[in-house]
């Protein structure tokens, strides 16, 4: 078997998996830094946190050094298929026929390597081992303009420019911290309040606590990026993300609130994007997941496009 070593941490080629671990930060994020299309998965923390929610292992592609993804899914209408993600590149077609012996479908296809699928020879040989891609809309990243989430200006933006405003009146000693070492513990606070509340919703399942508090843990670490909110002295919200799409992109990962505060997200969603420096153009809000509620909050802010991605089944 062929291996690299990269600080300790042995990776192997394909067809060898090992489970994704934070030893192996500094060979994955480079190439991920690299990868233009804004995937919100693809960054070492969105990997590294759902690591066991989805059982993540990693491996090696021999033909360009590039990485393979293989999880497993837990949760929903699709849970114990399995499935493989290739953020950086299309794999040929000895491997994919490899992998889709043993797992479900490909997810996570970025737009750029759905592009590369449409070209000969890709096409032919996808058709040969009877692989389609389509569309997976549930996973489509809510892309928006920074200046739009910052401003609200316009008719467009009145109704949450109105919560912003009952914010601002109602509370008018709040103040905004930028996310540090010594803040992680009032962001916790926050984060078990929001679960507290989710618990009391008598909610199936946990939501993404256990990776929201792993990301304040090691936020340092992972690099991320973030604030936290206080109303009159106490935590009442914060917001955690990281750059994505070479610098062009900010992802939002995490956003919590104590639901107390009437207007608290609509006030941190613009306060947020005032704070981030200018080079961000575009702000990543995540997908809905196929959640009609989610869907249509998403929608309220008036998205400017998306980040596309595409799911591979063999027939």
């Amino acid at each position: 078997m062929t291996t690299q070593l990269v600080k300790n941490t042995i990776i192997p080629y394909y067809p060898d998996f090992i489970p994704l671990d934070i030893s192996l930060k500094e060979f994955l994020h480079p190439r991920l830094s690299l990868t233009l299309d804004g995937v919100s998965e693809f960054t070492f923390s969105g990997l590294y946190l759902f690591r066991n929610r989805y059982q993540y292992r990693v491996s090696r592609n021999s033909d360009d050094d590039s990485f393979i993804i293989s999880g497993k899914q837990l949760f929903g209408e699709n849970k114990k298929k399995t499935f493989f993600m290739t953020p950086c590149s299309v794999p040929n077609s000895d491997i994919l026929e490899s992998l889709f012996s043993s797992h479900d479908y490909w997810k996570n296809i970025s737009e750029t390597l759905f592009k590369q699928c449409l070209e000969s020879p890709i096409q032919e040989n996808l058709k040969k081992m009877n692989i389609t891609i389509g569309e997976d809309r549930d996973n489509f990243d809510y892309l928006y303009n920074r200046s739009d989430l910052a401003d609200l200006a316009g008719k467009k933006f009145h109704k949450k420019k109105n919560h912003v405003n009952k914010f601002l009146s109602t509370y008018p000693n709040h103040e905004q911290k930028k996310m540090t070492k010594e803040l992680v513990p009032a962001a916790i606070d926050v984060l078990d309040q929001w679960h507290q509340n989710l618990i009391l919703r008598s909610e199936d399942e946990d939501g993404d606590y256990e990776a929201a508090k792993e990301a304040l843990e090691k936020f340092d670490i992972l690099a991320l990026k973030g604030s936290v909110f206080f109303v009159d002295g106490k935590p009442a919200a914060y917001c955690l993300g990281e750059s994505l799409a070479r610098g062009r992109m900010f992802a939002i990962h995490f956003e919590k609130a104590v639901e107390e505060y009437k207007g608290l997200y609509q006030f941190m969603n613009k306060a947020f994007a005032e704070s981030l420096p200018r080079f961000f153009t575009l702000v990543n809000r995540e997908q809905d997941l196929g959640s009609e509620g989610l869907r249509q909050a998403k929608m309220t802010y008036r998205p400017c496009g998306y980040v596309q991605k595409y799911t591979g089944k063999k027939l």
